[in-house]
């Protein structure tokens, strides 16, 4: 016991690595020899003095003759000791190494889910700059309009810009600043109708999630129709998942329509995917159906979990 704070220094001074295990090993070995002897000779004083309470005479030839026979016990408690220490040592730096890995996929993790987050800004951007532009000459009031809309959607973007999550309430209010500037765009060609079931409200989802699926249906279901356009979007707490669904009343997919390849063209529908992959892997679900009716639903499923 009085000996292990020095084995245990040792087997840090002299770990058994590559690149200087011959040497450790020496180390080592030679320690064992010492120790193993030292307490031996050490056991038979105690033993002879103090247990048996003699003078008797006890010679220096039989002290080393003692040690040669039993340094044994001394010794195979020393490499005990020494490798029960560099067995927690491995351990612990083995779970050091796990939990680095685990930070560097989290910041790995991280760094691409921000990278799609300032390539979704960019393209909405555009996309209603392009808005602008186009109604800047004729019709200048709604321009003005749009851009006003336009900063008080930036401004709650930026309130959030550092969450990944944020509650369907906050989603919600960004989704209505970004339908406020297209109805602007449509005027009276454009109603949105929302059925959020109020326990969903509180439910966290990605930021930004629903402007580029909402922007996907007014461009290709509403946009190249001069008939009214209407979108549905319901939110609702089903069988331990949030569900969100956005319906519009567009042509809908054609009969040879594929839903791998529609999710992989433009920025805002592959983004999405993509985002939902990071966050929840296989706990997710992205899907695009037609309607009885005609249009298009784009369902997106993920686990429920509320502020």
């Amino acid at each position: 016991a009085a000996l292990t704070p020095l084995t245990l220094w040792l087997a840090r001074r002299f770990p058994l690595e590559r690149g200087q295990l011959h040497r450790s090993l020496t180390v080592h070995v030679f320690a064992s020899l010492i120790i193993g002897f030292l307490t031996q000779a050490f056991r038979d004083l105690i033993f002879i003095y103090f247990a048996f309470n003699t003078n008797q005479n006890l010679s220096i030839s039989q002290l080393f003759f003692n040690g040669y026979l039993f340094f044994d016990y001394g010794s195979m408690i020393y490499w005990l000791i020494l490798l029960v220490s560099f067995a927690f040592n491995y351990h612990r730096r083995y779970r050091e190494g796990e939990v680095k890995a685990s930070q560097l996929e989290a910041q790995l993790a991280h760094a691409q889910l921000e990278a799609l987050k300032m390539q979704l800004h960019p393209h909405f951007l555009f996309n209603t700059l392009h808005s602008v532009s186009a109604l800047v000459h004729k019709d200048p009031n709604a321009a003005d309009k749009m851009i006003a809309r336009l900063g008080d959607f930036l401004r709650l973007t930026l309130d959030s810009a550092g969450a990944q999550e944020v509650s369907l309430q906050q989603e919600l209010e960004f989704l209505k600043s970004y339908l406020d500037i297209e109805r602007i765009r449509f005027k009276d060609r454009l109603t949105v109708h929302m059925e959020i079931e109020q326990q969903a409200l509180n439910a966290r989802l990605p930021n930004l999630i629903l402007q580029p699926i909402v922007e996907n249906a007014i461009r290709h279901g509403i946009a190249p129709r001069t008939e009214p356009g209407h979108i549905e979007i319901e939110a609702r707490r089903f069988n331990g998942t949030l569900q969100v669904q956005v319906t519009d009343n567009g042509p809908g997919l054609s009969s040879n329509g594929n839903t791998g390849r529609i999710l992989k063209e433009g920025v805002g529908l592959s983004n999405t995917q993509a985002r939902l992959q990071q966050l929840y892997g296989v706990q997710q679900r992205l899907d695009l159906a037609n309607t009885a009716k005609g249009g298009l639903t784009v369902t997106l499923e993920i686990p429920f979990k509320a502020d």
